[in-house]
């Protein structure tokens, strides 16, 4: 019997079914996820693949980045993330790596104690509150209490005091790393975790959706009258356990942006969210009529089937692990089953996953 939330190999190819908890959910082949950007390979990063899904109906289509503008029309809106990504991993004076995620008021920071794997790292439950993690340069971080304060994270994430002989920023810059997993082998500059479009820095990790755009890109998209508008949501780390929600994240929507959303809906055009951090800002100023407002500070919102979205039409994503939040989020956007279609879709034509993989665009 297959174990419920699996996506199994069947006579015509994958079989997908539905994760614990309404959760869809699948098997993932190690040999999917991308090791190294297609930059390495000597290609562009608008070469990566992208699987084109319509709600409306119809065929689903293999296509690369490169082609986005193909699936827009002039006066569609297609909002990104300017966040840029911060070298937010630190090792310890112990031999474990600690990741920075989010800057809290007061100077505070909610980090992760990782231990060490290969190239990549596994989280650590060993942190106990008042712990001293010993960090270069004279640095430290004591471990206040385990984030959030309701103990769902199971110690993986804690508020923490850090006591550096620097800014954080100059710090991180000095002493830091990206962010990178286990299956990441090669220790890829910072760069290669850049998007074109990062300007603020503020992101544990990339908000990796943008990171097939290339200059070429975005002018093919403004020759189409395609409207690229800019937000801010700064990302924490990416790591959670299965089915653990979102947490809260630092955002900021600018007035002409909510201006361009709101004149786009006005004449019928579609909005089109780079990531899922765009679409959980946009959704955090949209009222229940779509409309959406200017708008700074901290966003709790987590966006799933039964809250739906009002302000984004359209989604373009990567690929995301079996049994994550984020695949919620799809869910409200494309519905159940275009997204159990896709998935099983790029299983099957083995489109790559994570930050250096291919995309999926989710239009209405």
């Amino acid at each position: 019997m297959t174990p419920p939330g699996l996506l199994v190999a069947g006579a015509d190819g994958p079989v997908p079914t539905t994760g614990d908890g309404g959760v869809f959910a699948f098997e993932l082949p190690q040999r999917l996820l991308a090791t190294d950007p297609v930059e390495a390979e000597g290609g562009r990063r608008d070469d990566v693949q992208m699987l084109v899904a319509r709600r409306s109906g119809g065929p689903l289509v293999d296509a690369t980045a490169a082609g986005l503008p193909a699936f827009l029309e002039a006066g569609d809106v297609v909002v990104v993330n300017i966040s840029a990504t911060l070298p937010a991993a630190v090792p310890t004076a112990d031999g474990r790596l600690l990741h920075l995620s989010t800057e809290l008021p007061g100077g505070r920071w909610v980090v992760e104690v990782r231990e060490r794997c290969r190239a990549g790292s596994l989280p650590s439950t060993a942190g106990v509150a008042g712990t001293a993690v010993g960090l270069p340069g004279g640095g430290r971080a004591e471990l206040l209490s385990p984030y959030p304060a309701d103990g769902r994270a199971r110690s993986r994430l804690w508020v923490a005091a850090l006591s550096l002989l620097q800014p954080v920023p100059a710090y991180l810059s000095r002493f830091g790393r990206p962010i990178r997993y286990g299956c990441v082998d090669t220790a890829w500059p910072l760069d290669a975790y850049q998007t074109v479009f990062a300007t603020v820095a503020g992101s544990a990790e990339m908000a990796s959706a943008g990171r097939p755009f290339t200059p070429e890109l975005v002018t093919a998209l403004v020759a189409a009258g395609v409207v690229v508008a800019p937000l801010v949501l700064h990302a924490g780390v990416s790591s959670p356990e299965a089915h653990e929600p979102p947490y809260a994240e630092r955002y900021a929507v600018p007035a002409l942006t909510a201006a361009l959303v709101n004149a786009a809906h006005d004449a019928g055009h579609r909005v089109v969210a780079v990531g899922t951090t765009v679409a959980r800002a946009l959704e955090t100023v949209a009222d229940r009529a779509g409309r959406v407002s200017a708008g700074s500070g901290w966003t709790e919102h987590v966006i799933d089937p039964a809250s739906g979205v009002r302000a984004v039409d359209g989604l373009l994503t990567g690929w995301h692990e079996p049994a994550a939040s984020h695949l919620r989020l799809l869910e409200a956007v494309a519905g159940r089953e275009l997204l159990v279609r896709s998935y099983a879709r790029a299983v099957e034509h083995r489109y790559r996953w994570h930050e250096f993989g291919d995309v999926h665009l989710v239009l209405p």
